[in-house]
């Protein structure tokens, strides 16, 4: 979880609203270490504590603790908690142990005079050792939180108010809970990481340097951790990924009743010395398996997950003639499918590739700066997109991973060079064990995802496969929660779920005889946004009653936009579109990062606006395509982008990132087919994007479609010859396209039907 997220979270903790409007006079001091803060803000809470009042009891005594810990009445504090802990009635709250632990050492320090650090242990001992497992880990993960952060909330806080005199106590009350949360982490972080250590050496048994012995020779570094005194021989959850920077969930794993390893793919073969992600990670997963069954503390049975590369191993472990016995589930979360979307999507090579290449898969002389530098790459982009080189030449930009990128350009197609890293159609078949996948609708790596699915029920129909689909991004699929509010859009209460949570329950499920959580009923579960709603269907076509077809019109719908209609014109008409394959002039472009905004993305592109819905209606599933059109080129890279256009004017996306694709492998990404220069020619297309959506009465729809030429992927100039030897003295004559009238795109759609929304979720941490 990121650091932003998580502040966020705990602040919650000590959050409890009020109504009330009464103005307080306050001079905010100059900053977080301005001597006057602490007495600035005593003063603060003591002339609000005679009048604060809430009608939700439990609000009530959370806000009082807040006053009461920043007026240092810490005695106090600690009977207000007391009282807040007896009228929680599903547990403690993991965030709000915090300050029940921090309350009660401040406490100890004010009646007892006992030295905070000791009292903090105490207080520490007391509270988290009685806690299970879970818990505790929850509980220790919040009180590791960086100063940083807390410290960086309270001066933002106080730059707001400095110039002014007065200010709302629903106001000074959050300002107060900011300065809390500083005041209990500068005050305890000293001590915590010892703390912890000695809960989880209470807990469990931890190995950090395990090196595995492959018969092949290879040495595989791995972190172990499993519960210390358990009833038996346990199940063992594995991730087998190339990111030895990745967040390690092997203890949250132990925590959860298993034995968590995560392996580190030794992407170093001795027999050569280079790097090989992706072409020996499933012998890699195997060996890792194979000795897991052998140890004592191994019940004989494995569940493997992961996200990206930690996503693909447990398929490429599964791509064998006959998958490892031991290994009983897989679940992941935007996963990694070579050849499908790294290190193209939709037949067009992304320059992410090379970084992830060049630094995740540790490479020699890579500066580490470099890799965590976006400006870096950026900047690598941008030279190369000006230079107007092949892409060939991005290859040789850097040293560090040209052999290997060099053998991805050689293999623009799926062919036989992917196809053996995962299983391939009919091998599918062979994949029995239940899986559970989860993507999310702004999820740059779906296609991995519905990959994986749509291969396995197609050919194994009685595949045990959950599909769970969010409104989430990449980052709240790997890290197990997402954010209220993401990149600008709002989510849904009933989306705000723990993923991470589900994943355990899904594998207690299969490993453990436990229920199947009620979020999975089916092999499709999504959530509905703008209606807050969990879906279910037994296949992605089930999710929408129909489709619902509309063609391309070149009237007017407004300025500098289209027609997007229910009926086909009878017109012999058409869209045209112009794009210079030689204007570098957009070297610095790169698409907004707000989901919602005034305007949708138009880089060489040409947007389509529907009528207002007059009713009601849900957008529910992939977007597809038959284009009628001519093009001067023998090949052409698209991008079609999908949005609900609000009645106020903003366009909010309906999926991102936008769904790109190599016309030439638009029918099959197995064997290339050239268009056909300046002739009149349809294009079928199925979006490898996904959306879920309620758009009310009022609402539009918006179709983009362009021609996809930027700095961050490969470029296209329509030679019909292998694309990553074509440069900018191949593109002299630009690209000129012509949508005519009888183009349509269909959009899965269900019509809402008025009544309660049944709004489901797992337990949140």
């Amino acid at each position: 979880m990121t650091a932003t997220r998580l502040y966020s979270l705990l602040l919650l903790a000590l959050m409890g609203w009020s109504v009330q409007a009464q103005e307080l006079d306050f001079r905010a001091p100059a900053g977080v270490s301005d001597p006057t803060a602490a007495a600035t803000m005593r003063d603060l809470a003591v002339r609000i504590l005679p009048v604060y009042q809430e009608s939700d009891a439990e609000r009530y005594l959370t806000n009082l603790s807040v006053l009461q810990m920043a007026a240092a009445n810490y005695p106090a504090a600690y009977a207000t908690r007391q009282s807040l802990m007896e009228r929680r009635r599903s547990g403690p709250s993991t965030r709000a142990i915090v300050y029940d632990v921090y309350a009660r050492a401040k406490d100890l320090e004010a009646e007892n005079r006992v030295p905070f650090a000791q009292g903090f242990a105490q207080s520490y001992r007391d509270v988290v050792n009685r806690l299970g497992d879970q818990d505790a880990y929850a509980a220790t993960h919040w009180l590791v939180l960086p100063l940083s952060g807390f410290q960086d909330a309270l001066q933002r806080s106080l730059d707001q108010w400095r110039s002014k005199r007065a200010i709302p106590l629903s106001d000074a009350l959050e300002l107060l809970r900011t300065y809390v949360a500083y005041d209990a982490y500068r005050n305890f972080s000293p001590f915590v990481r010892a703390l912890n250590e000695e809960d989880d050496a209470r807990r469990y048994v931890a190995e950090d340097d395990l090196l595995i012995k492959t018969a092949y020779g290879a040495t595989i570094a791995a972190v172990l951790v499993r519960p210390k005194n358990p009833a038996g021989a346990l199940p063992t959850l594995l991730e087998l990924t190339a990111d030895v920077n990745a967040p390690n969930y092997a203890k949250e794993c132990a925590a959860h009743g298993y034995v968590g390893l995560v392996a580190y793919a030794p992407l170093t073969r001795k027999r050569t010395g280079t790097i090989v992600p992706y072409e020996h990670d499933g012998e890699d997963a195997r060996a890792v398996i194979d000795w897991i069954t052998g140890q004592s503390w191994s019940d004989g049975r494995v569940g493997m997950y992961g996200s990206g590369y930690g996503g693909f191993t447990p398929w490429a472990a599964a791509a064998a003639k006959r998958p490892p016995p031991a290994l009983k589930a897989i679940a992941v979360s935007s996963p990694t499918a070579p050849g499908i979307n790294l290190p193209m999507e939709g037949g067009i090579v992304h320059n992410s590739s090379y970084r992830w290449l060049t630094c995740v898969t540790r490479i020699r002389g890579v500066d580490e700066g470099n890799c965590a530098d976006d400006g870096y790459w950026r900047s690598l982009d941008q030279d190369w997109y000006a230079s107007g080189q092949p892409y060939r030449d991005f290859a040789e930009r850097e040293r560090a991973g040209r052999p290997v990128l060099r053998r991805w350009l050689g293999h623009p197609s799926y062919d036989r060079y992917w196809q053996k890293m995962i299983p391939h159609r009919e091998q599918f078949a062979h994949v029995n064990i239940p899986v559970l996948a989860m993507t999310g609708y702004f999820d740059p790596t779906m296609a991995g995802a519905l990959y994986y699915f749509s291969q396995h029920t197609r050919f194994n129909p009685h595949a045990d496969h959950s599909l769970l689909i969010g409104p989430y991004d990449e980052g709240a699929l790997q890290q197990g929660t997402a954010p209220a509010a993401l990149r600008g859009y709002s989510l849904d209460p009933a989306a705000l779920i723990d993923l991470h949570e589900l994943r355990y329950q899904w594998f207690d499920h299969v490993l453990k005889g436990a229920g199947k959580p009620d979020l999975l009923k089916e092999r499709v579960n999504y959530e509905v946004m703008g209606a807050n709603e969990w879906r279910h269907a037994p296949s992605l076509e089930a999710m929408a009653a129909g489709p619902l077809k509309l063609y391309l019109d070149a009237g007017a719908a407004g300025a500098d936009t289209y027609k997007l209609t229910a009926r086909k014109s009878t017109e012999a008409t058409f869209v045209p579109l112009k794009v210079s394959l030689t204007d570098r002039s957009d070297a610095t472009w790169s698409p907004p990062t707000d989901l919602q905004g005034r305007a949708p993305p138009e880089h060489n592109s040409v947007t389509f606006v529907s009528e207002p819905v007059s009713q009601p209606l849900e957008l529910l599933g992939g977007l597809s395509g038959h284009l009628d059109f001519t093009v001067n080129k023998m090949d052409v890279d698209l991008y079609v982008a999908l949005y609900e256009v609000l009645p106020g004017g903003e366009y909010l996306r309906l999926f991102d990132p936008v769904y790109a694709l190599r016309a030439s492998y638009a029918r099959d990404r197995e064997h290339r087919q050239l268009l056909k220069a300046g002739e009149r020619q349809p294009l079928v297309f199925h979006s490898e994007r996904l959306t879920g959506r309620r758009i009310q009465p009022g609402s539009r729809i918006a179709l983009v479609l362009g021609v996809n030429k930027r700095p961050d992927q490969e470029i296209n100039y329509g030679t019909g010859g292998d694309v990553s030897d074509e440069s900018i003295e191949d593109g002299k004559a630009a690209i000129k396209l012509r949508w005519y009238a009888g183009s349509y795109v269909e959009i899965p759609v269900r019509g809402v039907t008025p009544g309660p929304a049944a709004k489901q979720g797992s337990r949140k941490r």
